[in-house]
């Protein structure tokens, strides 16, 4: 018995055209049966891309991102692939005769929902393969995102902020050759008193050793501004974003603020006297679901909405866009099988888009998944370039309260990968004897010992 599905715009395709996510099906969007997604990906296919760019999923009007998405996008260059259908585009994009190079020609002619599109009709190997094809490369105070490297978040957050508790992890992450993406907390307090503490420590512990790396307070980006007047080193500015103007809201930020904020640590980058390596200053974290949390959606499914986020980011140029994605819940990304799902999707998108993406590989406590499926995505997203992943104590975040990966798990993939720390950050370690040529060195008591004073003095200055 034949059936016959009628789509009543893009909208209504793209998001029954997604794999099954408990978010679309909440919001009400997902297709009601695998017969009605086969169809409705059946027709996204055969969509010429001139289509998507001509109806944009939200009105520009009443949406300062798809003002953006439409002001940043590069007409010139679209003019290269606006014949391609989105199964041509997902054909070129895989065939082995497509380089690196003529991919990031046309970044920036790839709008956000042609990058959701083409994801919606790869398998979960597509993902893996395709982003595998692309590194983006971005500086700071070091380089990340060469082929051949693997960086790694050191996430040392404390339950109340206690200095002493963030720097100590902090030491033992750099004891196992983590922190070269970013020491990055997530203060539970968001006043400016506590962000400044947080950012100093981390620039004393940064400095006794000389670490070839930046750090970030991951608070509202006000209260980093604030705490940056009052005269605390920021190295990255960090912000959640999301993929509608009404979901920025939510997070208490616009595109004006994102751009004054970027603006000013650049200036205050020129007055500190630091080796910085280049001019990528932001930080942005993203996560399918988020706006749908913030009932700010209008109707589109989440995974175009996550790319919508990354059409938002890469404006700023970041020097890191983390995708979060089991972090919002059950409700959204339900199982081990929609969150690796997610993941993947995520991070070809963003490397699609022109970005340094890593993935924070995590889930929630009451998500149908567990240390196993964590596993399993963080080994696929390394295959597929990764940037970098995130470096918990035990992979368990007891201030966020969910789980992720450990520094244990960082050392496990660059072994198994052959993978690098960033390069100016390797070569600290191998200076301070924590690695000895490309592998982590067994310490003896004296090194130890001398590795500590570092860890001391800056302890010494707490209070």
């Amino acid at each position: 018995m034949s059936e016959h599905f009628v789509f009543r715009d893009l909208r209504e395709v793209l998001a029954k055209a997604n794999e099954e996510k408990s978010g679309d099906q909440l919001a009400g969007l997902a297709a009601r049966s695998e017969r009605e997604r086969v169809a409705a990906k059946r027709k996204l296919a055969d969509l010429p891309l001139a289509e998507i760019v001509q109806k944009p999923v939200i009105d520009p009007s009443v949406d300062e991102v798809s003002r953006l998405i439409l002001e940043s996008f590069d007409q010139e260059r679209f003019e290269e692939i606006k014949s391609m259908t989105v199964g041509e585009f997902r054909e070129y994009i895989l065939d082995d005769a497509t380089t690196e190079e003529q991919l990031k020609r046309v970044q920036w002619a790839i709008i956000p929902e042609i990058a959701a599109a083409a994801a919606k009709i790869m398998s979960n190997k597509d993902l893996v393969l395709a982003a595998a094809k692309i590194r983006n490369v971005t500086r700071c105070r070091n380089t990340m995102g060469e082929r051949g490297v693997l960086g790694i978040r050191i996430q040392p957050n404390h339950p109340v902020d206690d200095i002493g508790g963030i720097l100590l992890t902090t030491f033992e992450g750099l004891l196992y050759g983590c922190g070269d993406a970013v020491i990055g907390v997530n203060p539970a307090s968001d006043s400016v008193e506590t962000v400044g503490a947080i950012l100093r420590a981390l620039s004393r512990l940064i400095d006794a050793y000389g670490v070839p790396t930046q750090s970030c307070c991951l608070a509202h980006i006000t209260a980093q501004l604030d705490a940056m007047k009052r005269g605390a080193p920021v190295d990255l500015l960090f912000q959640s974003i999301a993929g509608t103007e009404a979901a920025n809201h939510s997070f208490g930020v616009t595109l004006q603020m994102l751009s004054e904020g970027r603006e000013q640590v650049l200036e205050h980058h020129s007055r500190r006297e630091v080796a910085w390596k280049g001019s990528d200053v932001m930080y942005f974290e993203t996560g399918q679901g988020s706006a749908l949390s913030a009932e700010a959606h209008h109707g589109v499914d989440q995974l175009t909405l996550e790319a919508r986020a990354y059409g938002v980011a890469r404006v700023f140029h970041p020097f890191l866009v983390n995708s979060v994605v089991g972090f919002i819940g059950p409700e959204y990304l339900y199982d081990e099988r929609q969150i690796i799902r997610a993941g993947l999707e995520d991070h070809f998108m963003g490397k699609l888009l022109g970005l340094p993406m890593g993935c924070d590989v995590c889930y929630t406590n009451h998500a149908t998944a567990d240390q196993n499926s964590a596993d399993n995505l963080l080994l696929l997203l390394a295959s597929a370039g990764c940037n970098y992943f995130m470096g918990v104590p035990c992979g368990d975040d007891v201030m966020l309260n969910y789980q992720s990966t450990s520094f244990h798990d960082a050392l496990a993939v660059r072994k198994l990968f052959q993978l690098l720390p960033a390069p100016e950050f390797l070569g600290w370690l191998q200076t301070a004897g924590i690695f000895r040529d490309n592998a982590p060195a067994l310490l003896d008591a004296s090194a130890r010992r001398q590795l500590m004073q570092g860890l001391e003095s800056s302890l010494g200055e707490i209070g």
